[in-house]
């Protein structure tokens, strides 16, 4: 943990009475203004508002890459420097945080995730990410089961790979109809397979008669039943449209539920996301829930969307319409319009399920790209594609080059997402169009089944991202969360910088790894070249939005299998701290409690922690249950005057007893 300095004067101290009273006041204020309130573009007022001091504050700012302090207005920073630079800035009104001397880094950003369909759904959803064992995600599975009512179903939606398990395996159908006889349950397997239990079988209304779409498989008993094994060989479809067979939230409990998503995203230390669309996420009707929360000031994530096409054969008619609808920028520094895809045209999809051969793309597939690539390049429009293998990408970019030879892509920023596969010549293409990569740590959480396939020695530069940097191709990192792959960026950090999976296979060999430092570049500084907005954000610089983690653990000295564990103890957006943990805690103000009330976000929050990280967990689990926004003095994060109680022990008086949170 990091070193404490108890030598600060009373007015310096973590959080005094008066610093927690003027937070208080400072977030109830700002958590009812309207959109972009958070991000203001004027850089005029120089007065501090807010300064943390007592710091190791890592900039990424290569002019300086180290501090002590940052001085906070008008949601950017007007200071970087030494406590004493930056201390004799402030005035009265100036809010002061002693950061303890724990690491602070740049918020960060995650520049693949479909963070706009994931909350919707995301308080629904008992997650496995992070589990070690399968009898753990037993347990919690059969107790979901009790808690969940008629007709609502539990499921477990991506985010996690048999391999973290200590049994290296899923559990059987037997065991899934034994913990829950009457109740739907529904798991979905990375992008590969999908458990559905026989209540769920009967739910979704799937019997002999149902047909599996191409490129799908529902495994049948010798009577021609279904018994709850779909697979993809190699196309989704069959597992994402049996999900959405399920119920789903009211509008009121996707507004909730989207704020706690976001929350869980600040948890972890993020800011900022790219959303990639995502299929049976429609534009703009499935954009509601996400717009109005902008509109009433509640988003304390940063987003910019990428628009997905919808229908196969009418991709070019859905970028036309859209192009007139929206333009590329559109928003402000909290909600943005970014271009198309990543999906741009159907016969473009490959799929990253390893387990199956690599797919042939059919032939028209260049035909489609050119048509709907020629648009968006007339429309100056930003665009990313999603393709795994290198054969997709060597096709798509034979449709780039000859658009390019028509129209110039001139500075456009386009990008491909994913690219495990990508050869040196490929990426030498690729930099001569002037576009980027964004790769994910898709192969954390499916090295095992790739080895498996095409062995390790073709493991080994998958993606090859060490070199791509070498090459000088702008690359961004981030997770493919949250079917595929999870959402903590730490994992993704883990994965870059050590190589291994869940499981723990080493995947590359040192050459293809990079430093802590370049990790921690890619998943924030880098990635604002995919959002066109750099020099805007990702640096803990002046006049760059005040975005800042202050973590549970120190990055750059843990050994690296903590890596993993680490959480943020504060998160500041615009200079806003939207999550507060540990001795931060009196500073939070989280959103109401989870709805519904069965909710397993309820019970056990998000990501799963050990160690360091745990505090941070079950304070969420608290925050999300326990009624913390109302006016209870001591779980509510956000009330002083119990800040110093152990409410962390549910099992001891203050965490149990204590309280008025029973009354709410």
């Amino acid at each position: 943990m990091p070193e404490r300095d108890d030598s600060e004067t009373t007015q310096q101290t973590s959080i005094t009475r008066r610093d927690t009273i003027r937070a208080l006041a400072g977030l109830a204020a700002g958590a009812w203004l309207g959109p972009g309130a958070l991000a203001s573009t004027s850089n005029a007022a120089q007065t501090p508002e807010l300064i943390l001091h007592n710091g190791r504050i890592t900039t990424l700012d290569r002019q300086r890459p180290s501090a002590t302090a940052v001085a906070i207005a008008g949601g950017r920073f007007i200071a970087v420097g030494t406590d004493d630079e930056v201390m004799r800035l402030a005035t009265p009104q100036t809010r002061l945080i002693d950061c303890r001397k724990r690491r602070v880094v740049p918020g960060l950003i995650d520049s693949h995730m479909h963070v706009i369909r994931g909350g919707l759904n995301y308080n629904m959803e008992l997650r496995w990410d992070g589990i070690p064992s399968l009898a753990e995600a037993m347990r919690r599975l059969r107790e979901q089961v009790d808690r969940t009512p008629a007709p609502q179903w539990v499921r477990v939606v991506g985010g996690f790979s048999e391999h973290q398990f200590a049994e290296k395996r899923l559990p059987t159908l037997d065991e899934l109809n034994a913990v829950a006889p009457d109740t739907p349950v529904f798991i979905l397997h990375l992008y590969d397979r999908a458990l559905l239990n026989r209540a769920a079988l009967r739910a979704a209304g799937y019997d002999r008669t149902t047909p599996a779409p191409p490129g799908g498989n529902i495994v049948r008993d010798s009577a021609g039943e279904p018994t709850g094994l779909f697979l993809a060989e190699p196309n989704a479809l069959l597992l994402y449209s049996a999900l959405a067979r399920g119920p789903k939230l009211p509008y009121e409990y996707q507004l909730n539920s989207t704020r706690h998503f976001m929350r869980e995203m600040n948890r972890l230390g993020v800011t900022s996301v790219i959303d990639a669309g995502g299929g049976f996420q429609n534009y703009p009707d499935d954009y509601k829930v996400i717009e109005d929360l902008h509109g009433a000031g509640h988003l304390t994530l940063r987003i910019a969307y990428n628009l997905f096409t919808q229908n196969s054969g009418q991709e070019l008619a859905d970028f036309s319409r859209w192009a007139s609808m929206v333009r590329p920028g559109q928003g402000d520094d909290f909600y943005r319009h970014n271009g198309a895809g990543e999906m741009l045209v159907f016969s473009a999809a490959d799929f990253e399920d390893f387990r199956q051969p690599r797919p042939d793309m059919p032939a028209k597939m260049g035909q489609d790209l050119e048509a709907v690539a020629r648009l968006l390049v007339q429309k100056r429009w930003p665009f990313r594609l999603h393709a795994t293998y290198d054969e997709t990408i060597s096709r798509a970019l034979d449709a780039f080059e000859k658009v390019n030879r028509e129209i110039p892509f001139d500075g456009l920023h386009w990008f491909f997402d994913h690219a495990e596969t990508i050869s040196d010549r490929n990426i030498e293409r690729i930099a001569r169009l002037g576009g980027g990569i964004a790769i994910q740590h898709r192969m954390s959480y499916q090295g095992e089944y790739f080895i498996e396939r095409y062995g390790a020695a073709a493991a080994e530069r998958t993606p090859p991202f060490r070199r791509i940097l070498q090459m000088g191709v702008p690359l961004g990192a981030g997770s493919d969360a949250t079917r595929v792959a999870s959402y903590d960026p730490w994992n993704a950090l883990y994965w870059l910088t050590t190589g291994k999976t869940l499981g723990g296979h080493r995947l590359y060999p040192a050459a293809n790894l990079v430093d802590r430092e370049t990790a921690l570049r890619l998943y924030t500084a880098a990635n604002t070249w995919f959002s066109n907005e750099e020099g805007v954000k990702g640096q803990i610089r002046t006049g760059q939005l005040a975005d800042l983690a202050v973590l549970s653990a120190d990055y750059f000295s843990v050994p690296e299998e903590e890596i993993r564990q680490i959480v943020s103890s504060m998160t500041v957006v615009g200079g806003r701290i939207v999550y507060a943990a540990d001795e931060f805690g009196a500073l939070d103000s989280p959103p109401p409690p989870a709805m519904p009330d069965w909710s397993p976000v309820r019970k056990y929050g998000g990501y799963y922690k050990t160690a360091s990280g745990r505090g941070g967990q079950q304070a969420l689990a608290a925050s999300s249950s326990c009624g913390c926004a109302t006016a209870c003095g001591v779980h509510g994060h956000a009330h002083a005057r119990a800040a110093g109680a152990p409410t962390a022990d549910a099992r001891g008086f203050w965490g149990a007893l204590g309280c008025s949170c029973w009354a709410v």
